[in-house]
């Protein structure tokens, strides 16, 4: 369809799981406001069925305009392939505007393509820090915020975190559009409940593990604490397990342990099905550690640091890095006792920064 004079062209960067959930409201609203024609670009930054196409099937996000096919590798040369494929798509469509969203390699190379070439740039999930520079999210997420023109903040804190940066001029808290696609989903998972029949697991009978940091999968020592304290339990353990970690993990660090059920990574309702009937969730991902809040799971994170804070001030995550006698402890007695605040919004992020969105595109 021929793009109108008046129509305003956003292009938005995508490349792993977490940014497929976040599109979904995003280009919802989209398709509501007339002048406004998304282009949507999928990096290939995750790629196979189980990390990807499930993801477009099961929300039923439209088919990208643009798949770069990155795949895996070292982040520079990672960066690099998505950063020198973007600038070949940002010529050809001239888009008034870059979106990008999180804090993959996929969010840094659109954001450093955009800013060198002068397009207005908007960063969704702004302001998020760990302070821990070890983490390439840290510097992924840092980089983009001090590049961006439009900062789209989750959480009060997130805006607090830019200000004491420096970062004061449109900057937005908006609330977190995974919490809106969250919200939208949350009644509708017992559709989903053969999960649960095909892995013969009972509610609150079994823990859920999930691991794909760096930190955790590089280092053999820690990731072999982390499994040897999860076998320490009696229950069953459901590992639904990133490619990454899979091909570390090898054949032998699991031998003996037979109450962890390795799984296939699963797709976003699923997971959610798993997460809502889990005893406890045990992660190193934000993602799950937000919706293990939502759903008032305990949540045991495998970090030294959190920059989802206010799931552990509230009381209902603890940090427990990879020290196998912190999590084996926190398995047996982590009960959380706090209150739960709206830290994340109303379910209607998607709304408020298409509107900003607008607002500006109109303004020129």
């Amino acid at each position: 369809m021929p793009i109108k004079k008046n129509n305003k062209k956003i292009l938005i960067v995508v490349g792993t799981r977490p940014n497929f959930v976040k599109i979904k409201p995003l280009l919802e609203e989209f398709k509501k406001r007339k002048n406004i024609k998304p282009v949507l670009v999928h990096t290939g930054q995750h790629y196979n069925f189980e990390m990807s196409d499930i993801f477009f099937k099961e929300l039923g996000i439209r088919k990208p305009d643009y798949n770069l096919n990155a795949r895996s590798g070292l982040h520079g040369k990672q960066t690099a392939k998505i950063l020198t494929g973007l600038e070949k798509i940002y010529f050809k469509e001239k888009p008034d505007m870059v979106v990008v969203l999180g804090d993959v390699n996929s969010t840094l190379a659109g954001a450093l393509a955009a800013s060198k070439m002068g397009i207005p740039l908007c960063h969704i999930e702004s302001g998020l820090r760990s302070y821990d520079k070890k983490m390439p999210e840290e510097i992924n997420r840092v980089l983009t915020d001090h590049v961006s023109d439009f900062l789209f903040c989750p959480t009060e804190n997130a805006v607090e975190n830019l200000r004491e940066e420096g970062i004061q001029k449109n900057v937005y808290n908006t609330g977190d559009l995974m919490y809106d696609i969250f919200l939208k989903n949350e009644n509708n998972l017992k559709k989903h409940n053969e999960i649960l029949q095909t892995l013969k697991i009972t509610p609150q009978k079994y823990l859920l593990l999930t691991i794909h940091r760096a930190s955790n999968t590089e280092n053999p020592k820690v990731l072999e604490n982390i499994i040897r304290a999860v076998a320490e339990t009696r229950d069953i353990v459901i590992f639904p397990c990133h490619p990454r970690t899979e091909k570390v993990l090898g054949k032998t660090m699991l031998n003996g342990f037979r109450n962890i059920r390795i799984v296939k990574p699963v797709g976003y309702m699923e997971m959610l099905c798993l997460e809502k009937n889990a005893k406890k969730i045990i992660t190193d991902s934000g993602g799950v550690q937000k919706e293990a809040y939502w759903f008032k799971v305990p949540c045991i994170t495998l970090r030294d640091n959190a920059e989802w804070v206010e799931t552990v001030k509230s009381g209902w995550n603890i940090l427990v890095g990879g020290d196998r006698q912190k999590i084996v402890k926190a398995i047996k007695c982590f009960e959380p006792d706090g209150r739960q605040e709206a830290y994340y919004g109303s379910g209607k992020a998607a709304k408020k920064i298409t509107d900003i969105i607008t607002q500006v595109l109109k303004n020129g």
